[in-house]
């Protein structure tokens, strides 16, 4: 990752380039999970989670973190989407610039007002997400959950950058790199 000018982030990846989420350095992203356990699958192929010996393609990295930890959102932006499913379970897609972020196994579920606009709904977690609502940075969308295929509570997160599916791994790692620029402690001459 590099920073030019101070102001923008690029990640390369192969021969892609992925901007910072809107211009802006990784400064202001916030890492999605409090109390995070372990990654617990990665980003690319692996043998599906549900025996059969089949190989499939992971469109992003599993966290774990005990059921009910927080989810918080990566990148200030729009709620896109909220649903529930089979596979990804009670999620939202938020949009932020060209890059949208995937939240899938929550707690909760999706209930829809008068008019039809779908919301998720999380009682417990004291958390209701509505389609179309704008999230801050690190502001707190959800809870691990084991809603959809899942074999244990976590936050299954993916990314796509104009459409295309990143690793979140190496996202994090330039997010990671680039908060802790200048931040090494200094010696003391005393």
């Amino acid at each position: 990752m590099t920073a030019l000018s101070g102001l923008t982030a690029i990640l390369l990846i192969g021969s892609q380039t992925w901007v910072g989420a809107t211009g802006n350095t990784w400064q202001n992203a916030s890492f999605p999970v409090e109390n995070f356990q372990a990654y617990t699958s990665a980003f690319g192929y692996r043998s599906a989670p549900y025996g059969g010996g089949s190989r499939q393609f992971h469109r992003g990295l599993d966290m774990a973190a005990p059921e009910g930890s927080y989810i918080r959102n990566w990148w200030a932006g729009k709620v896109v989407e909220v649903s529930d499913n089979s596979a990804c379970g009670t999620s939202i897609v938020v949009e932020s610039g060209q890059w949208e972020h995937v939240y899938c196994h929550m707690q909760g579920y999706v209930e829809r007002d008068n008019s039809g606009r779908p919301y998720m709904i999380d009682r417990g977690g004291g958390i209701q997400i509505w389609e179309g609502q704008t999230v801050p940075a690190g502001s707190r969308i959800g809870r691990i959950g084991m809603t959809g295929r899942t074999t244990g509570p976590h936050l299954h997160w993916g990314l796509k950058y104009a459409g295309q599916w990143v690793d979140p791994a190496l996202v994090l790692r330039a997010m990671y790199a680039q908060q802790n620029v200048g931040s090494t402690p200094q010696i003391s001459s005393r």
